[in-house]
């Protein structure tokens, strides 16, 4: 259709009456227009807080089912180790009374003897050879071969018999000499550093047996009670804002305090309860049946441990051990005040942990910060194979009892850092590698503010240069 202005200009001289329904046609058109898409954008606003609301009520309910079932196991498991606690404390009682018994038996019988025969008594002490040990003792045995030997030169094992010397040291009496402490301390860091059974250690530094095997657990219960608050403590204010500065510049990440790793130490099948330390993840691998106990700690800069938790059940979860040690009551009490210890992604994201993405199809972002993480996540893994490395006696099966067991394990770790601070040299050859399964939790993320907290620092991490491409 063709319209000419001119015809239309004169129509509207000649009728300007017919124009005003079509104006007011216009205009409720135009208002009508206007109030459906307002309507649309209400609808759509009302349906988005409907599906928000719903989605919140479903989270909750999962939340609550998640924490319910979750404290439920944690209950159970508890539970289990409480009557393991019981049972092995009555075997205990059970066996003092017998050697009390035992005891007043023989000395009895010795009386009645010595009052029937008036034979002056006389001790009997089987002869053993201690060359071994006094060439090495000796001021001029070559300080490489003693490193080799006890896994530290001559003057760290020295300043170990001195710090351990009042707690240690015995008197001699009238039957025989007291064993020296040098001779003590070296029966049990031989022991824990090769792992050799206590028939062979006996022949090494002949001594008994018995006598072996005694001397290990007195010297680590001396080394955990003396050394263990020295060397292994969370570091002071000062120390905690060099080691945020020396973690930021290994990793670009800033404000954190320590490394976390949780490792398997494998054990006999215990008498009771053995369900609660069955290891299915190194049965599966090793196709035979294991048994372990678990030891977490957190480590500095250095590799030296700053916190440990020792004695869990191997059954349970890294999540579950990080949940039942003193470590994840400070944290969540706000101990590191906004400081970030660093953990793999067997444990949850928590205010103060800090762990890598575990979800698929991650973002260039994501990639850069997993790979900045497992930077600090290497520093704890290589510490736990030094540790492991030092002493193989944590690489194999032990006969000490499961009581006795966490204070090896916890003078072990004091020994570890002894050579950490004295910068003793690790033998490659004494590597040890950690096949530890990291399973994710079934709650990955546990804080928004964390998980906001996460992906700024990521952000940062990509657009501040501090990121690696290794994953491009």
């Amino acid at each position: 259709m063709k319209f000419f202005p001119g015809s239309l200009a004169l129509r509207k001289l000649e009728d300007p009456s017919e124009m005003g329904p079509i104006a007011k046609r216009r205009r409720t058109l135009k208002k009508s227009t206007i109030f459906k898409l307002l309507l649309l954008l209400v609808m759509f606003e009302e349906k988005q807080k409907q599906e928000q609301e719903e989605w919140d009520r479903n989270y909750k309910l999962e939340r609550e089912m998640f924490e319910k079932n979750h404290k439920r196991k944690i209950e159970i498991m508890m539970e289990y180790y409480n009557r393991m606690q019981e049972y092995y404390n009555q075997m205990d009682d059970m066996e003092r009374c017998r050697l009390k018994r035992a005891r007043f038996g023989v000395a009895a019988l010795g009386a009645a003897v010595s009052t029937q025969q008036s034979v002056q008594r006389r001790l009997w002490v089987k002869n053993r050879s201690q060359a071994w040990w006094q060439q090495c003792n000796h001021p001029g045995f070559p300080d490489s071969e003693f490193h080799k030997s006890f896994r530290m030169s001559r003057a760290t094992f020295d300043h170990i018999c001195e710090e351990l010397n009042s707690v240690v040291a015995k008197e001699d009496t009238m039957l025989r000499a007291a064993i020296p402490v040098s001779q003590r301390v070296a029966v049990c860091i031989w022991r824990l550093a090769t792992g050799e059974p206590l028939r062979l250690v006996s022949k090494r530094f002949g001594l008994g047996i018995s006598t072996c095997h005694k001397l290990v657990l007195e010297v680590c219960a001396a080394i955990r009670r003396v050394l263990l608050p020295k060397y292994i403590q969370w570091p002071s204010n000062d120390r905690m804002q060099g080691l945020m500065k020396e973690f930021e510049r290994i990793s670009g990440i800033p404000k954190v305090v320590g490394a976390m790793y949780t490792t398997h130490i494998p054990i006999i099948a215990p008498k009771a309860n053995v369900a609660a330390y069955f290891n299915k993840r190194h049965t599966e691998r090793n196709q035979r049946t294991s048994y372990s106990i678990t030891l977490q700690g957190v480590v500095d800069s250095t590799g030296s441990f700053t916190d440990i938790c020792i004695g869990l059940p191997g059954s349970m979860t890294d999540d579950l051990v990080l949940e039942n040690s003193d470590l994840f009551k400070l944290g969540m009490n706000g101990f590191f005040n906004g400081g970030w210890v660093v953990g793999s992604s067997a444990y949850p994201l928590l205010d103060w942990l800090l762990v890598p993405y575990v979800q698929h199809n991650l973002t260039w972002t994501q990639h850069a910060f997993n790979e900045k993480i497992s930077e600090i996540q290497k520093i704890a893994k290589d510490a736990f194979g030094r540790l492991k490395g030092r002493w193989r006696c944590l690489e194999k099966r032990t006969e000490v009892k499961l009581l006795d067991l966490p204070v090896v394990l916890g003078a072990c770790c004091v020994l570890h850092n002894i050579c950490e601070q004295h910068n003793e040299d690790f033998d490659p050859e004494l590597a040890f590698e950690l096949v530890d399964d990291e399973m994710c939790p079934e709650s990955c993320v546990r804080s928004r503010s964390s998980m906001q907290e996460r992906d700024k620092i990521a952000h940062n991490l990509l657009h501040h240069a501090h990121a690696g491409t290794s994953f491009l």
